[in-house]
């Protein structure tokens, strides 16, 4: 099922964001005893990460994992594993062997493939609580870039890949382990977006030119918040 919400602006986007988080950390702890998200990089998750230090959440259920990855060491100011520390793990009880993160710092190959073990690992059913996306103004989400392989990638659950127009490789999960997730949010906030935002939502099919569209999972939700700017040039029917 896929909907989506339109907010004010981006500090609206957050909040909504922070209490979707909780409800489903919630949620999940009570009815298996833990909770397990993939973060994502970006502008918008940085504030939903500063109001996630002050939710109800019983951090010492919660394993944190990761949509993608730059391939720079988890100090870098680029890395999303730095992010996520900064404004987020270092301020909760998260215990640290519930930290998955992507060795950005290793050779690509062997990142994703590591990568990829330990997640098979944690998630025996194959599904995620919840992933975090954002939205390119090129209508990439993770790292899934318009023209890249892993838009079409049906076995790997993480790839690196060398994204051409960035020239630079990238670490990321791919479709078969997203469109397992139970819940995927979207965070999309700013004008820059509006017109991949009416890409992904009325133009045909095509996930080469814009990848987001490939998030579709069979069985779980997912769920677009928008801010007005986002949304400007979208009809806010679903």
């Amino acid at each position: 099922m896929r909907s989506k919400q339109v907010m004010a602006d981006a500090e609206a986007v957050a909040d909504e964001a922070a209490g979707r988080f909780a409800m489903h950390a919630r949620s999940a702890v009570a009815a298996k005893g833990r909770f397990v998200v993939a973060l994502s990089g970006g502008a918008t998750p940085r504030a939903l990460y500063a109001r996630l230090t002050h939710a109800p959440i019983d951090w010492e259920h919660v394993h944190v994992c990761w949509g993608d990855e730059r391939c720079v060491p988890p100090d870098h100011p680029d890395s999303n594993y730095r992010l996520a520390h900064d404004t987020l793990l270092s301020k909760v009880s998260i215990p640290r062997e519930n930290i998955h993160r992507l060795r950005g710092e290793l050779d690509p190959a062997q990142a994703a493939a590591e990568y990829e073990a330990e997640l098979r690992g944690l998630l025996p059913e194959a599904q995620f609580d919840l992933v975090l996306l954002g939205l390119g103004a090129d209508a990439h989400t993770a790292s899934l870039f318009p023209g890249t392989s892993a838009v079409h990638e049906t076995d790997r659950w993480v790839i690196g890949q060398f994204v051409e127009k960035l020239n630079a490789y990238r670490l990321t999960l791919t479709p078969p382990i997203l469109n397992r997730a139970a819940h995927i949010l979207f965070l999309v906030a700013g004008a820059d977006k509006a017109a991949a935002v009416r890409s992904v939502w009325r133009e045909p099919l095509d996930p080469d030119r814009f990848p987001a569209q490939i998030i579709a999972p069979l069985r779980g939700e997912v769920t677009w918040l928008l801010d007005r700017a986002a949304a400007n040039l979208e009809d806010t029917a679903s």
